[in-house]
């Protein structure tokens, strides 16, 4: 583990400069997302937006037949706020916000989508989830239990329902770099980046089949962020799919990095071992603020992070030999 940084972070969730843990066996790792970070005390810094934030947990039930599901679920979903008394009672935190659902023959997949204050909440929806089920069978005794988790929801795989309804936080982060900037701290030109951006990226990954994914290698830094703040890191997995784009904008560089599956928080399990409590306290994430404001802070922090490695790796890889050359000088 070693600390980065620092990175000129701006937007309205923080604005300031502030140096980040990064735990990983990729030590080039750390000389990557360093040159990003000098890069962005350059600049008028990485402006990060969280657009959204949720966790999801899908209950799967079963009925009869397709039309008494349908009855059934439209009830249930006109009744938010009598769930939410039920889910009350399982936490002071968790706040049902909203519910999707599929109905795949007699099956209801009904996803449950709340916000969970400082915690990534997979726990806490958990926990509500356990409470609702029995409510609903109770109130629709022609409904029957199936699971706590449909897959629907989706924790820990590479789906498409995360990114299109949300589960996390959704967080965008930007920059803007001057041209004479590019060429003298990335060794590469805005059309550069750009180009290889959308044949490599772009283009690359639909060729490989990939899945709501446009990135070189977001995961990276994600697994170093995550391992160093305590969080749980088989979320990479849908933390990882996210686009990067980029454009030439008054021939200086527009680089952007959306990352709608941040899984993460300030509090709950994972937490409570020295370093990372130590990690988190050097982030400015253990302050006394309203709920959600530390887990949205980390997550800000996070976004910036990721497009801080994101642009160095791209930069290198328009110069050839550059990547590899790299990883020999650091690695062997």
């Amino acid at each position: 583990m070693r600390s980065v940084g620092p990175i000129k972070i701006s937007g309205s969730v923080l604005e300031e400069k502030i140096s980040v843990p990064l735990a990983t066996y990729e030590t080039p790792l750390w000389h990557s997302v360093g040159r990003g970070a000098r890069v962005s005390t350059l600049t008028d810094g990485i402006k990060t937006t969280v657009v959204d934030e949720r966790m999801s947990r899908s209950i799967l039930l079963e009925a009869d037949d397709a039309y008494e599901a349908l009855q059934a679920l439209n009830s249930i979903k006109s009744r938010m706020a009598d769930i939410n008394e039920v889910v009350a009672q399982s936490s002071r935190f968790a706040k049902l916000i909203d519910m999707n659902s599929q109905i795949v023959a007699n099956l209801i997949y009904l996803r449950l989508e709340f916000t969970t204050g400082d915690a990534s909440g997979h726990n806490m929806v958990t926990n509500a989830a356990d409470r609702i089920i029995p409510w609903v069978l109770s109130e629709y005794p022609q409904l029957r239990y199936s699971s706590i988790s449909g897959n629907y929801c989706s924790d820990k795989k590479a789906t498409a329902v995360n990114g299109i309804l949300g589960r996390g936080k959704y967080v965008v982060s930007e920059i803007t770099i001057s041209r004479e900037l590019c060429e003298r701290r990335l060794k590469t030109t805005p059309e550069k980046v750009v180009d290889i951006n959308i044949k490599k990226n772009l283009i690359g990954t639909m060729v490989a089949g990939g899945l709501r994914s446009a990135n070189a290698h977001y995961a990276n830094m994600l697994l170093a962020f995550y391992l160093a703040t305590g969080q749980d890191a088989a979320n990479i997995i849908e933390g990882s799919q996210g686009i990067v784009h980029a454009e030439v904008r008054g021939g200086d560089l527009y680089f952007s990095c959306t990352l709608p599956n941040l899984i993460m928080g300030s509090v709950g399990n994972g937490k409570g071992i020295d370093f990372v409590e130590e990690n988190l306290a050097a982030l400015g994430c253990k302050e006394e603020r309203q709920p959600g404001e530390n887990a949205r802070r980390l997550a800000a922090i996070c976004a910036a992070t990721v497009l801080c490695g994101e642009l160095s790796l791209l930069a290198a890889q328009t110069n050839p030999g550059e990547l590899m050359e790299a990883h020999l000088k650091l690695e062997r």
